[in-house]
């Protein structure tokens, strides 16, 4: 498995294309995106669990039910959530629009939005901008796609990574593109993530695919606690790599999804690092549990911490903020028995082993836990299963970005 250039694009014959239609309010940013296979696809996609839910992912899940999607038009700069009636129109409006300049059918298109919440989508700036999104596709449009979904982000988020499946000479690609620095929680981050692949897979076999990879990567991230309405993750298979066809488990199912779990994690960190206002990735890994969810679980609740995130960003090895978020997880295990250390490229530093407190340099710590990448590692126990979790540090910009979002 080996990273290569080309993010979205990279697989076979996908293209992508980004421009500004006029719904954010920065005269220079791109704020409309389309993804395009130019074969037809098995897809598989995973939506928010939030009860209140855009109209976008309403009209994509729709969609989604044939697993054969294999266009997606995104903006950003407006959530078209809460907005009724005229949202849902406005969105389905939209994969109609998409399907007429593709010539394909319209179940066979996808919907994302992400923004203000509330506020009516101005369909008409998409209508004038369609002409001009749907003539630039290109094999080389996906920095532009990406672009064109980002609100908060601060750093761009894609990868692509090509590797061999069992029995089939020519090589697979899978490439991705996703957006998301705040309002994220599990289950899922708040995020759009598009995943392209040129290999061939069922739509059965791609959902399982994507579903593990969605909930060892996507759902063990947190930045604030807050799970989004727009929420979506979606890969579309064009078979272009013409390997042998994934039509149930084995050795070349194996080797795909564990690829598109590396694909899904690398995103999902990125997104930490992006978290608004972050100025420090965490990564929590949990040892000696029971089984994997519940280490997950364990995880998971120590990266949601705003006590741990909080003392992150302080530089502050505080391990009772940890034992404390690992003790109201729900899941049992024996204070007596944990261990807990902080670590980071500056070195490694045991603060607590086996119930009882290690003594150790304050200074140390500091110089630690002053680094981008802080890693917590806790063991609970004997058991044999381990989990990662991601978030990133709590900081006062975070307050300032989210105070005045909406305006």
């Amino acid at each position: 498995m080996k990273e290569i250039n080309g993010g979205i694009c990279a697989p076979n014959s996908f293209l992508a294309s980004g421009i500004r239609c006029g719904i954010k309010e920065s005269a220079s940013k791109r704020d409309l995106a389309l993804v395009f296979s130019q074969q037809p696809c098995t897809s598989a996609a995973v939506f928010t669990s939030n009860i209140v839910q855009a109209a976008s992912v309403i009209v994509s899940r729709e969609h989604g039910k044939s697993g054969k999607i294999r266009a997606l038009i995104a903006n950003s700069g407006n959530a078209n959530a809460c907005t009724g009636q005229a949202g849902l129109e406005a969105a389905r409006r939209m994969t109609e629009m998409t399907a007429e300049k593709l010539g394909i059918a319209t179940e066979e298109t996808a919907v994302a939005s992400t923004g203000v919440i509330g506020v009516p989508m101005p369909i008409e700036r998409i209508e004038a901008g369609m002409a001009e999104l749907a003539a630039g596709i290109t094999d080389n449009g996906g920095d532009a796609a990406l672009e064109a979904i980002m609100t908060t982000d601060t750093r761009k988020k894609f990868t692509a990574i090509e590797f061999e499946l069992p029995g089939n000479a020519s090589p697979v690609r899978i490439g991705a593109m996703t957006k998301g620095s705040g309002m994220i929680h599990p289950n899922m981050a708040t995020m759009i993530c598009v995943i392209t692949t040129d290999a061939a897979i069922n739509a059965v076999m791609l959902d399982k695919a994507l579903r593990r990879a969605v909930n060892r990567s996507f759902n063990r991230l947190t930045v604030d606690g807050d799970m989004s309405t727009n929420d979506m993750a979606i890969v579309m298979a064009n078979g272009a790599a013409e390997n042998n066809l994934i039509n149930g488990e084995g050795p070349a199912w194996e080797t795909f999804a564990s690829a598109l779990e590396t694909v899904c994690t690398t995103l999902a960190k990125a997104m930490a690092r992006d978290g608004e206002g972050a100025t420090r990735l965490i990564s929590v890994t949990v040892s000696g549990a029971a089984s994997e969810e519940n280490a997950a679980a364990l995880a998971r609740s120590v990266a949601g911490s705003s006590l741990v995130k909080a003392a992150c960003f302080g530089a502050d090895a505080n391990w009772g903020r940890v034992l404390c978020a690992l003790g109201y997880a729900g899941i049992p295990f024996k204070p007596e028995e944990a261990s807990v250390t902080f670590a980071s490229p500056a070195g490694s530093l045991p603060v607590f082993k086996n119930g009882e407190v290690l003594s150790f340099s304050e200074e140390k710590a500091k110089t630690i836990l002053m680094e981008e990448e802080i890693d917590i590692h806790a063991i609970v126990g004997n058991g044999n299963c381990e989990a990662v979790a991601w978030g990133c540090d709590l900081s006062y910009d975070y307050v300032k970005i989210n105070g005045d979002y909406r305006s």
